[in-house]
């Protein structure tokens, strides 16, 4: 049995909602605990993980979070430097699924957040979990 930590950006507590019941109901399915840590925004997400697992509490993660395009150009350094950062982790070793998701609007983001629909939780989940398997094959 593993330990996950699921790291959410909570700004839309509905759509975070659903995207960790994805996750969770994915990691617990396969037999893991799961913790949920709340950071300020998703440029926080990288920061955490880094830090959560320096201390060896964790065996994978997943990154949860909505990023809904703007007006300004605020979007795609969120989107792209949250997403670089788990990215750097992920080809460091660290077994992380990226759940954050880069919507135009609050209806896509609905579609993909809810686990009935494209369970984007859920699949993040799934990543984190073949990710730690490939880690403890080649271990």
């Amino acid at each position: 049995m593993a330990k996950f930590l699921i790291v959410e950006a909570r700004f839309y507590d509905h759509l975070n909602d659903m995207l960790i019941a994805g996750a969770t109901a994915a990691l617990k399915e396969a037999g893991h605990k799961v913790e949920v840590l709340t950071v300020p925004g998703a440029l926080e997400i990288p920061g955490a993980i880094a830090l959560a697992d320096e201390s060896g509490d964790f065996d994978g993660y997943v990154a949860i979070g909505v990023v809904i395009r703007g007006e300004t150009y605020h979007f795609e350094i969120v989107a792209g430097e949250s997403a670089r950062g788990i990215m750097a982790l992920t080809m460091d070793g660290v077994a992380i699924g990226n759940g954050i998701l880069t919507v135009e609007n609050e209806a896509q983001a609905i579609v993909r957040a809810d686990p009935a629909q494209k369970d984007k939780g859920g699949e993040a989940a799934k990543a984190a979990l073949a990710l730690l398997a490939l880690r403890e094959r080649w271990a």
